[in-house]
């Protein structure tokens, strides 16, 4: 596995995520493809830190919980999680 890149920390990195996420002013890059708008929550890296990806603007975009629980699945092999309604039954995927 390639060498993970190191991140910017304490104000630099705060200042840094903010100028990231003011590109789509806070919201979901994912949702917003499908139509919907929704407040991102992370900064994620497309190419992830931890497997060589550069810590640059063109290697992030902007995720809600949702979208990037299921891209982190997706990169690393990991079981995505059922999602329960309010009435105990597991939701349907549209995919």
């Amino acid at each position: 596995m390639a060498k993970p890149t190191p991140r910017l920390r304490g104000p630099a990195g705060v200042k840094q995520r903010k100028r990231r996420m003011a590109r789509t002013h806070w919201l979901c890059e994912h949702c917003m493809a499908e139509g919907i708008v929704r407040q991102a929550d992370v900064v994620d890296h497309i190419i992830p830190l931890v497997k060589g990806g550069p810590d640059t603007d063109d290697n992030t975009r902007n995720l809600c919980h949702d979208h990037h629980t299921d891209v982190t699945a997706d990169q690393f092999g990991l079981r995505k999680r059922q999602q329960i309604g309010v009435d105990g039954w597991p939701i349907e995927n549209k995919a």
